[in-house]
């Protein structure tokens, strides 16, 4: 390749085309035609003397050659940017497009309080909440299908840690709840301290957003040599809610995540009769929109300020107390 020669605004298309995971959405954000995007990308694989991406059912997939090179041109031109021109975003001026993945109730802790930021402050950007169908959100943000993830993932969250400054994601804990045990009000295990064998016997609802009949609980009734029936599995917290203060079932949730079902206040609240881990939020993005001023200002608004005091701590105190 002929430094000498190279066009260096294909490098910055190449870097867009990398980033969206799209024509179509590099194109948007380029503000080119779609066909202007591909006559470019052919130049630079022209340049470079081999193909950079292969078009894939999901959009452009990067060769080997692409994702070596793409670190040193993203931090080639983030440099040059910001020698040129610190990087600024002015909500109220230009117009910023979100995904985010979160579960319902996460969206109904956060969702309220980021959209009244953005009004106070007359903001033009545009959030979109998908669902979270997965506790593992990686290929979703290195496929760009989600600006940021925002949930519960510890084993991510370990792999992060352990990858350290090699790690592609970056993340940021937003707050830490504890999960409870939820029945109706007159249930007959709503009086008095909840036991081991009571929980066991009863009959289950189970959040699941990717389907498995199988969780957390599980897992450590499993090391208890314990078990539980499960008598019905739903992806919605709503929908927990309102079947669980008009059935029999118990509901492990956690205990920040109840407003969620919408019937907070017809549910009774339980002590675990077991250990089980703390439940950490933390927010997710891909590396690559870590300088971005425009997704800096998001994820400002959505760290913005601590929650309320986690409401489930004294409700502990007063089972524990009483077993």
């Amino acid at each position: 390749m002929n430094f000498r020669t190279l066009d260096l605004n294909l490098l910055r298309i190449f870097d867009t085309v990398m980033a969206e995971g799209s024509l179509t959405r590099a194109a948007q954000v380029l503000a080119m035609t779609q066909p202007a995007v591909s006559h470019a990308l052919k130049r630079l694989h022209d340049a470079v003397g081999e193909s950079l991406f292969q078009r894939s059912a999901r959009g452009m997939k990067p060769t080997a050659k692409a994702e070596a090179l793409w670190p040193q041109v993203r931090a080639a031109l983030a440099g040059l940017q910001q020698a040129l021109a610190p990087g600024t975003y002015d909500p109220t001026v230009e117009p910023g497009n979100f995904r985010l993945a979160m579960v319902d109730a996460t969206a109904v802790l956060l969702m309220p309080r980021v959209i009244q930021s953005i009004e106070t402050q007359r903001a033009l950007a545009n959030l979109r909440v998908q669902p979270l169908t997965t506790r593992d959100p990686r290929q979703l943000l290195e496929q760009g299908d989600a600006d940021l993830a925002v949930g519960y993932f510890p084993d991510v969250i370990a792999a992060l840690r352990s990858q350290g400054d090699d790690a592609t994601l970056r993340q940021l804990r937003l707050y830490d709840t504890r999960y409870v045990c939820v029945m109706r009000q007159g249930h007959p295990l709503a009086q008095g301290a909840l036991t081991l064998d009571d929980f066991c016997a009863a009959h289950h609802l189970l959040v699941s957003f990717s389907g498995r009949a199988h969780g957390f609980v599980d897992q450590a009734l499993s090391g208890l040599g314990r078990r539980r029936r499960i008598v019905l599995t739903v992806n919605q917290f709503h929908t927990a809610g309102q079947v669980v203060t008009t059935s029999d079932l118990l509901t492990v949730l956690p205990r920040r995540f109840l407003a969620a079902t919408g019937y907070e206040h017809s549910l009774v609240i339980k002590a675990l009769p077991f250990q089980l881990g703390r439940v950490h939020v933390d927010m997710l993005w891909h590396m690559r929109r870590d300088a971005d001023p425009a997704h800096a200002w998001l994820r400002g608004l959505i760290a913005q300020g601590p929650l309320a005091a986690d409401p489930d701590e004294a409700v502990a105190r007063v089972d524990e107390s009483a077993a």
